[in-house]
């Protein structure tokens, strides 16, 4: 058997940053949406991707791929966002087996009226405590785990 490729200090001190970051970061984006708009964070992401996407339509797999999250998960909060008349599930007009999430009118006022306070938060509690050379270096950071976690860049936001 291998010994054990340990941390050293620096290593773990960073590595309990960076967990103490993606354990307290979500609850800060949750608190404020749920506070503002009546939105969790994942629903947020889910309507925020489909802002994005061309025609606000896109295929309920790769809303999946693009948001992380199983298609169950998924399905689940559609349906949720469906009864508050922000989401519609629609047949694909080129294959009919296909089920697209389309964003209404209303999720597209949601996000438009969401967004500034989202971004607000963001600011507040990422970008605004760092230097531009540091946003820099986040950026090829998070580049690079997500090479690992990511490599097939399902998601999307991993530049090639």
């Amino acid at each position: 058997m291998t010994e054990p490729r340990w941390l050293d200090e620096t290593q773990l001190d960073a590595w309990k940053r960076l967990v103490s970051v993606v354990e307290l970061l979500p609850g800060v984006l949750d608190s404020q949406l749920r506070r503002d708009a009546g939105l969790s964070h994942f629903e947020y992401y889910v309507l925020a991707m489909l802002s994005e996407a061309p025609d606000r339509s896109l295929r309920m797999t790769r809303l999946a791929a693009k948001t992380d999250a199983t298609l169950p998960r998924l399905s689940h909060v559609v349906a949720r966002l469906e009864e508050r008349g922000l989401v519609e599930r629609l047949p694909s007009a080129d294959d009919r087996r296909v089920t697209n999430a389309h964003l209404t009118d209303a999720g597209w006022d949601k996000i438009v009226a969401t967004a500034p306070g989202h971004v607000e938060t963001v600011r507040t509690h990422v970008v605004d405590p760092l230097t531009d050379e540091e946003i820099g270096q986040l950026d090829t950071i998070a580049g690079k785990i997500l090479e690992r976690l990511d490599p097939e860049n399902r998601t999307g936001v991993r530049r090639t």
